[in-house]
């Protein structure tokens, strides 16, 4: 095991990006930043040894893990908490389903038409926010035009 691995080849190993391309590409792009609170902006290139803080940005929550210990090669799942510890604060996660939640409701431009399951949870939330309870319907007949 060595003392210092490269970040981007030890992000994936982490399984915290599927291959090892986009974790080069989220360093490049300023996603990746290595200490506390907003830290140095790392390239793929940087080393890092036991005990950094990594934080993750995947809009829109910033993850944050601390290393334990180092390797080159991708782990099994089951491995990863040996070598990784998850410091993530819990007002991310809740940031995250908040955006699940009204994700449907603001969507951005370009995306297309809402899928199916997005259509019935639209429904539904519009049907909660204009149900006031009133129990009368509107007869509009045309021959009361006077």
């Amino acid at each position: 095991m060595a003392n210092e691995e490269r970040i981007d080849k030890w992000l994936w190993a982490m399984r915290i990006f599927k291959t090892r391309t986009i974790a080069t590409e989220a360093c490049k792009k300023g996603r990746i930043t290595i200490g506390e609170g907003d830290g140095v902006i790392a390239k793929p290139s940087r080393t890092i040894k036991i005990g950094d803080v990594i934080n993750v940005r995947k809009p829109p929550v910033t993850y944050s893990f601390k290393v334990k210990a180092l390797t080159e090669n991708r782990l099994g799942a089951k491995l990863v908490p040996e070598y990784l510890e998850n410091i993530t604060p819990q007002s991310q996660y809740d940031l995250l389903e908040v955006v699940k939640i009204s994700g449907f409701v603001d969507r951005r431009k370009g995306l297309g038409r809402p899928t199916k399951r997005e259509g019935r949870e639209l429904a539904r939330f519009t049907e909660q926010a204009y149900d006031c309870g009133w129990d009368f319907e509107f007869d509009f007949d045309e021959d009361d035009e006077d």
